[in-house]
């Protein structure tokens, strides 16, 4: 699902001058053009994920960036072990 900027900005409640911030952070990474971007599903519970790490759980920006990029690799990992039990299934069936 496609959802704008504004759209974005209403569901997640938060400023404009906060949203260019974690972009440019590399912390979320909206799909289109800089001047139209689109936000996903995904996008929406990252920015609440982010905002309960600084907000509940007092976690610096450092530190967010840190937790972001384990959790991308955590579930990086889990895409290729997922892949990976594709291919063995598939095997195995061929044998």
């Amino acid at each position: 699902m496609k959802i704008s900027r504004k759209d974005f900005l209403s569901l997640v409640g938060m400023e404009h001058e906060t949203l260019d911030a974690w972009i440019e952070e590399e912390w979320l990474r909206p799909r289109g053009s800089s001047v139209e971007p689109s936000f996903s599903d995904i996008d929406i519970a990252r920015a609440r994920l982010i905002r309960e790490l600084q907000v509940d759980l007092g976690v610096n920006d450092e530190g967010v960036g840190v937790i972001l990029n384990l959790v991308d690799q955590l579930y990086g990992m889990r895409r290729t072990l997922m892949e990976l039990r594709q291919a063995f299934r598939t095997t195995s069936e061929q044998n």
